[in-house]
């Protein structure tokens, strides 16, 4: 789950002009309301999903796109929240939230237009939901693949039938999709529980997994995950390589795709909005044997 400010489209006096109407709901609906930590007050479930959407995924992307990226954050919502019983934080450990105020601040004169864009998804998604075997699923999702999607099993060890690996080579065309870092090997040493000398990067081992990502890094008889090294190096994905140069005493990591690539990648499902695939192909493509139902608040 990612929340990035992106360069947005300049929108038309004539739309700025027009009132942007929030999420639409019935009258004597039921009515789920969400716990976001931070916000004063618990917020409607298709109001929270605004502001959802509004920070996870860049506003100029399609609406088939915009609106895959909806229902995936209004399933993973209620399925961690148990339908709004618990609070959810607004992090990319979670989904990240903008409420209206920092809508505004971040689209400044856009705002009209680009809150018009999202809430037109929304209302076209109310209550949508993403299941497996009747039940909500996990709908995890990331920026940008490396080219195929992490299954469960390869980021966690525990496999998830709808969470398969899936090719989605139209995130190679990314902006996020190759990353570059490098560090001093004073800088490097300051980030590891162990001290590397320049001879030690000629004794790493890389095991990858099947999706192309590092399974574990293997220096003598230290042994690290791809997640553990990712976060100790504060890099985009697991998929890396990593070089010394002598001649500059630099280490250099590169690496390929944004977040963890499990799920739903949102530049994917932005390419597959070109090709003129609708919300649902895009949901089916990426979570396998799910169905997309509506839910009945009322039940709940």
């Amino acid at each position: 789950m990612i929340g990035v400010l992106y360069m947005l489209p300049v929108i038309g006096l004539s739309e700025r002009r027009e009132a942007v109407k929030p999420p639409t709901s019935d009258e004597n609906a039921c009515e789920i309301f969400i716990e976001v930590e931070g916000q004063e007050e618990k917020i409607p479930l298709e109001t929270y999903i605004t502001g959802v959407v509004a920070a996870e995924m860049p506003v100029s992307f399609k609406k088939e796109a915009l609106k895959a990226q909806a229902i995936a954050a209004r399933t993973y919502a209620l399925k961690t929240t148990n339908y709004g019983k618990t609070a959810i934080a607004p992090t990319v450990a979670r989904q990240v939230f903008y409420d209206e105020e920092q809508r505004k601040a971040n689209w400044a004169s856009n705002f009209l237009g680009n809150e018009k864009k999202i809430v037109e998804a929304i209302n076209e998604t109310k209550g949508q939901v993403l299941l497996y075997n009747k039940e909500l699923i996990t709908a995890m999702f990331h920026s940008t693949s490396n080219g195929k999607t992490e299954s469960a099993f390869g980021y966690s060890g525990n496999d998830i039938p709808y969470l398969k690996s899936v090719a989605s080579i139209s995130d190679q065309a990314s902006p996020k999709f190759e990353a570059q870092q490098e560090w001093t090997l004073a800088q490097w040493n300051k980030l590891w529980p162990v001290q590397w000398q320049a001879s030690d990067f000629n004794r790493i081992q890389l095991f990858y997994n099947e999706s192309g990502r590092v399974e574990r890094l293997q220096l003598g008889s230290n042994v690290w995950t791809g997640r553990e090294v990712r976060t100790l190096l504060g890099i985009p994905s697991t998929d890396f390589t990593i070089v010394y140069d002598a001649k500059t005493r630099k280490v250099h990591v590169t690496t390929q795709g944004y977040g963890h690539g499990v799920g739903m990648s949102q530049y994917g499902a932005e390419a597959m909005a070109n090709e003129g695939k609708t919300a649902a192909e895009i949901l089916h493509y990426y979570y396998q044997d799910i169905e997309i139902k509506k839910i009945d608040a009322c039940l709940k």
